[in-house]
């Protein structure tokens, strides 16, 4: 199961309520991103 979070209020939804709709049930925002488990970083040269 993915969970995605939702920009505007930060509350983690599963894929599961998102299966007719992508819209936070919470808020109604429409941007949702997945959170990195793992912090990624980069060198810059």
């Amino acid at each position: 199961m993915v969970e995605y979070k939702c920009f505007d209020c930060g509350k983690n939804i599963d894929s599961t309520t998102l299966r007719r709709m992508v819209r936070c049930p919470y808020c109604g925002g429409k941007m949702l991103y997945k959170p990195r488990s793992v912090p990624t970083k980069v060198k810059a040269r």
